[in-house]
């Protein structure tokens, strides 16, 4: 080992691992390094390695995150080895040290420092990209993709990413556009890990907690557990409730199983805010008490130096008494509804180890060094705001990776939860799985547009597009699409030959007798299908079938169908090929059951279902021969003796025909789609004066400026003058409008404005909104999210001076409200800074006064120390 390595990794007190050797070698060889390996496992050191490396050669050193408060936390730990005055931080938040050779920012910071050409990259010489599979994000990833495609090549790049199936293929594309990149995979966690399932046994009324694979496979004794736990119900069915063996055991009891396994401290993911809450509720009303009397007294003082910022109102209104209560007992809930300095002093106390059990929300496993020494999730389902699904094999990986602490356990064990909705099988095989690729999310934004107009040529645009990993992937997909298509052409050819007839020309007498899908008389088919009735028994097509009903739609006659398997089909004359041809009728008087009600067959009545699709499967109806025209037998071709054959060869071949349209399709699409994408938004903003031959109008200067998700909103917002002769109040309940978004599956209530001229402003921005999104949908562009008014009340109440406890309703959340808070400053300067009209600038500061006090001013201002 050299001794500029030694001097780098003298600070660690272990010997590096060898992915971490790896890493070291091809930083000290000039090369950037993908780093692909679980959580706990020491990238970190690499990253650190790196920043070291840019300190040495006298260059910057740039640590970027993906949330701010991983951000702080990275801050505090590279203070603490090199001190404050040599590290910066740069967030939303806070701007510390500025001009430090090591500096910490979000990743967002990164990219507009990059836009801005700022000189503060002139000397920068590292960049750590942690969580670099944050790029597949569907809102946030093409930050991420725009950094590494717009930074200096002489930069060198430490991406830090989870364990990841094609690794290899995102090194290769980072090779493409910067250069050398060694990728290095870790596989294997630092802490084993056991996967291990749990349920409740109603026989023996405990809980049994089981490894959820043997051998690699699922465990044969859950597999028979379940298998007789459907067969109960089954059995039970139509006979009263069946009787369950099975139950998911409640999570008082969970923890209770915890600790008597000696598997505390532990993480219990829930997917719900509410459930933690309850969760911990109900932990701490059954007496769960977790902690000796010497940690309550630590916890104490440590809750109590963290929350000095907030006043006595303000903590009332956030349940802070119940707060200490629950926490001093070793119990605690961490979820985005919690204001950021609870989330900070849960966080300090289970790293510390004084709390055993957080009820978390997934949002804890992004980021922050909370190891633990077991995982326990509640549920592998999970609601999307629409639909239950199961959980990704990534998404497993990402929460159990907290399970197991370095230099502590020798085995981290991740649980799971029986529940009936989602089979032993699929968790297993989710646990089993070791897939993740990495996909990118990059699309152009109205911003990156006119940025990528102001600083580059058209040509060196669209290379630069072209460079995107969306790019890299898509064309990786034209080729494979290109090698399917040379695949079908071969295909098509030797079904081609297959059809040829020595008796005559094939093609000739299939447009004459033969009559294809696409050439059926659906005129004729409609008229069969209206002759029917209620009863009949009728060919459609190849299948017998009993008409149950007959209805006249706008679009034709829709009949619903009974066939002898007991399926149900409602047919139209588009999925016929054929007319029907009617062959009986099932007679009333002959049903043993009430199978009609008048002339309407009862379809609700299973009972009704069962016999008759076992009556029509007793009908011996011989199938009609299809007529055939006189001058067929006339053509040559009907002397082949494998016609048949033939004809089947041809109509094989012309669907491959139109497989092959749709994959060359495809693949012209695909290639150059992201340069493609661009055009159509760069001919978008020329339409609204944000763009003129290439160069950048006034309004398109203010939207390169303007950083947020509604960027192009934002800017028409304020070059139209809808911010102008508001007051400080009503400036920031209108900007609210930008950043609030309702997301209860529940019908939103009717929003409620202070004052008629905010009600005027809100419907100019909903019409302006409304164009926008039609323009987007005709140019192909995904539309802009709608303006939602939903918060201009409760902003124009904190405002206007009102305490936290009025303006935290039901629907409200003290960490929803903060984080909008938060997100409504960061707008309102970006106002402040760029607003043509000096009286609009000064409001909007004015604005951000009235808005950072209180909560929202403590959840701005960096906690004391770090989580470790």
């Amino acid at each position: 080992m050299n001794t500029d390595r030694q001097r780098r990794l003298a600070r660690y007190e272990f010997a590096p691992d060898t992915f971490q050797v790896q890493a070291f070698d091809a930083l000290d060889a000039g090369e950037s390094v993908l780093v692909a390996a679980p959580t706990g496992s020491g990238k970190t050191v690499i990253a650190e390695y790196g920043l070291a490396m840019a300190i040495d050669s006298g260059k910057r050193g740039f640590y970027t995150a993906p949330i701010k408060a991983l951000s702080n936390q990275k801050y505090h730990d590279l203070c603490a080895h090199y001190g404050n005055q040599r590290v910066g931080l740069l967030t939303g938040d806070n701007a510390i040290n500025v001009d430090a050779p090591l500096m910490v920012m979000t990743t967002e910071v990164l990219r507009n420092m990059i836009y801005a050409r700022s000189a503060s990259l002139d000397t920068l010489g590292v960049v750590v990209l942690d969580e670099v599979h944050f790029l597949q994000d569907e809102y946030r990833g093409p930050v991420w993709e725009e950094v590494i495609i717009h930074l200096d090549p002489e930069v060198r790049l430490v991406a830090l990413s989870a364990t990841v199936s094609n690794a290899d293929e995102i090194g290769d594309w980072l090779s493409t556009v910067r250069g050398p990149t060694r990728v290095i995979v870790e596989g294997k966690r630092p802490v084993e890990l056991h996967n291990m399932y749990a349920y409740g046994d109603k026989t023996t009324d405990r809980i049994v907690v089981v490894d959820t694979l043997v051998d690699g496979l699922p465990n044969p004794k859950v597999l028979r557990a379940e298998s007789a736990e459907v067969g109960s119900r089954r059995r039970g069915a139509g006979r009263g409730r069946p009787r369950s063996r099975m139950f998911p055991p409640s999570r008082i009891d969970m923890v209770d199983m915890l600790r008597e396994e000696d598997l505390l401290p532990a993480i219990y993911f829930i997917f719900s805010r509410n459930q933690c809450d309850e969760s911990v509720n109900a932990c701490y009303k059954a007496g769960v008490r977790l902690t000796t009397e010497i940690e309550r007294e630590e916890i104490r003082e440590i809750v109590d130096s963290r929350t000095t910022a907030l006043s006595d109102d303000d903590l009332a209104a956030l349940g802070f008494t119940m707060f200490c209560a629950q926490v001093e007992s070793g119990i605690a809930a961490h979820h985005a509804g919690m204001v950021p300095t609870f989330k900070e002093i849960v966080e300090a106390l289970f790293v510390r180890g004084l709390v055993k059990v957080v009820f978390a929300t997934e949002t804890l496993a992004v980021g922050i060094n909370m190891p633990a020494r077991a995982v326990v999730i509640d549920k592998m389902s999970k609601f999307t705001g629409e639909h239950h699904e199961i959980l990704k094999a990534s998404a497993y990986t990402q929460l159990t990776g907290r399970a197991g602490r370095r230099g502590i356990d020798t085995v981290g064990h991740a649980i799971v939860v029986w529940n009936p909705f989602v089979s032993f099988e699929q968790v297993a095989a989710v646990a089993a799985s070791r897939t993740f690729r990495l996909g990118s999310a990059f699309r152009t934004t109205y911003n990156m547009a006119v940025n990528l107009v102001r600083t580059h040529s058209p040509d060196e645009t669209h290379h630069l597009l072209n460079l995107s990993l969306a790019q890299y992937q898509a064309n990786k997909g034209v080729v494979e699409v290109q090698a399917r298509i040379a695949k079908r052409l071969k295909e098509r050819d030797r079904l081609r030959a297959q059809a040829r007839s020595e008796f005559g020309d094939i093609d000739e007498y299939r447009r004459l007798f033969v009559r294809e899908p696409g050439q059926r008389d659906r005129t004729e088919i409609e008229m069969s299908l209206m002759s029917l009735h209620s009863g009949d028994v009728a060919w459609f097509d190849d299948q017998l079938g009993l008409v149950l009903s007959t209805s006249v739609r706008s679009k034709g006659v829709k009949v619903k169908v009974l066939f002898g398997n007991r399926s149900l089909r409602a047919l139209t004359a588009d999925e016929l090929v054929q007319p029907v041809r009617t062959a009986t009728r099932i007679p009333i008087d002959g049903a043993k059951t009430t199978a009609w009600k008048g002339e309407i067959i009862d379809q609700s009545d299973p009972r009704v279902l069962r016999e008759l699709a076992h009556r029509l499967m007793r009908l011996k109806i011989d199938k009609p021969r299809q007529p055939a025209p006189s001058a067929r037998s006339g053509h040559p071709c009907a002397n082949d003796p494998n016609l048949k054959f033939k004809l089947n060869a041809a109509k094989s071949a012309d669907r491959i025909d139109r497989d092959l349209r749709q994959l060359e399709s495809r693949a012209d699409k695909d290639s150059e789609v992201v340069s493609r994408r661009f055009d159509d938004v760069v001919s978008l903003l020329e339409r609204w004066d944000y763009v003129s031959g290439w160069s950048l109008t006034e309004r398109g200067v203010l939207l390169a400026r303007v950083f947020h998700e509604s960027d192009l909103l934002v800017s028409e917002a304020i070059a139209t003058k809808l911010f102008d002769g508001l007051d400080p109040t009503s400036l920031a309940a209108l900007c609210s409008v930008f950043v609030y978004e309702y997301r209860s599956p529940e019908v939103a209530p009717e929003p409620s404005f202070p004052s008629t001229q905010l009600r005027s402003r809100f419907r100019q921005v909903e019409v302006l909104s409304s164009r926008l999104q039609r323009e987007e949908a005709a140019a192909g562009i995904a539309p802009h999210r709608s303006p939602d008014a939903g918060y201009v009340a409760t902003v124009a109440s904190w405002a206007g001076g009102a305490e936290l406890a009025d303006v935290l309703g039901e629907d409200t959340t003290p960490g929803d409200f903060v984080r909008t808070m938060k997100q409504l400053i960061d707008l309102l300067r970006q106002v402040a800074q760029h607003a043509p009209d000096g009286l609009t600038r000064t409001s909007a500061e004015s604005a951000i006064e009235r808005i950072l006090r209180g909560v929202v001013l403590s959840a701005s201002t960096m906690p004391i120390g770090g989580t470790t």
